[in-house]
């Protein structure tokens, strides 16, 4: 065979052999089960007030079949739906909770962010005048961790939002999500101590919005110091982020803490690091001050209370009042 028909024939079976891995590729897609994500959260106008609803019962059907899930803590599900669905096909998407109104959505199956918001059963009543209500005012979080040669002079909180509408194709143009499909917006916060002060046990948590779609630029504001910078990329909805620490001083003092909770409406946020012990709320109710502590299963008289873990093992809770309680 002449050199020119030995590399003619290279080249057709070059290209054959990546037909055939096109194919199979192809294939292979198709025959992987379709994952639908998504995160369930608070219907409210506030997008800090778009809590997370974990324990969620989600389905998801057509006539093919039916996947079930549930949300976690953070509101994040992911549904694995039966082999026969592909994408572009409709489907059906259910939301069940007891303390929220039933939700069905129909929709076309895609590997977009699924963002659902729930209505709660229980939305808040003004009482009547001639119903008053117990004002709890002045909270703080109080915890014990094992401490030495330094003193808590105070502790920072702050919030922050980073602006973002979901599902916005990146097309290339920075900054994107993690996999460079969606649209993102980076926001953060810089934090002083003071001279002669130094951030330690420093804390950072979405608490509101489309949190599974969020993550911090870095973690280097977790080794604390003089100064410290949190920035998020959030690549869906609009999310609240909660930036906690506290202030130390070089010198010996008390092991008991104090946080400031931040309020959305008639709920209370705030994180602690995984060391705290003894937790406990300080509060002014109609004007006397009270230690409550929550122990191990988060039993409050006038709120009730959960509290999740997050990746640096920090905890995030959150407090909503009881009917009969106000925050001023």
């Amino acid at each position: 065979m002449k050199r020119g028909g030995k590399f003619a024939t290279a080249i057709v079976l070059f290209l054959a052999i990546l037909m055939a891995a096109a194919w199979y590729g192809v294939l292979l897609k198709r025959r992987q089960p379709v994952v639908i994500r998504g995160s369930v959260i608070v219907q409210d106008p506030d997008p800090r007030k778009e809590l997370p609803v974990a324990d969620v019962e989600i389905n998801a059907s057509n006539s093919l079949g039916t996947a079930h899930a549930k949300s976690d803590s953070s509101g994040y599900f992911a549904v694995t739906l039966s082999s026969g669905i592909r994408r572009r096909q409709p489907i059906v998407l259910q939301f069940r909770h007891p303390d929220y109104v039933p939700l069905d959505i129909k929709e076309y199956v895609s590997d977009k962010l699924y963002v659902t918001r729930m209505i709660p059963l229980r939305r808040e009543i003004r009482p009547e005048p001639s119903q008053p209500q117990v004002a709890v005012t002045n909270v703080l979080a109080r915890y014990s961790v094992k401490s030495g040669t330094t003193v808590n002079v105070g502790s920072a909180v702050r919030t922050f939002q980073v602006v973002n509408t979901g599902n916005v194709p990146c097309k290339g143009q920075q900054p994107c999500s993690p996999d460079g499909k969606w649209k993102a917006n980076i926001g953060g916060l810089t934090l002083d101590a003071g001279d002669n002060n130094e951030f330690r046990n420093v804390r950072a948590s979405c608490i509101a919005g489309p949190c599974p779609f969020t993550r911090f630029e870095n973690d280097t504001f977790l080794r604390g110091g003089r100064t410290i910078t949190v920035s998020a990329r959030n690549w869906s909805d609009t999310a609240t982020f909660l930036v906690e620490a506290e202030v130390f001083h070089p010198m010996v003092g008390d092991i008991i803490r104090r946080s400031h909770p931040v309020i959305f409406g008639q709920a209370l946020n705030f994180t602690l690091p995984a060391t705290a012990e003894g937790v406990s709320i300080e509060a002014d109710l109609n004007g006397s001050t009270i230690v409550f502590p929550l122990g191990p299963h988060l039993l409050l008289s006038w709120a009730d209370c959960n509290a999740r873990v997050t990746r640096d093992q920090a905890k995030v809770y959150r407090c909503e009042l009881k009917p009969g309680y106000r925050f001023p």
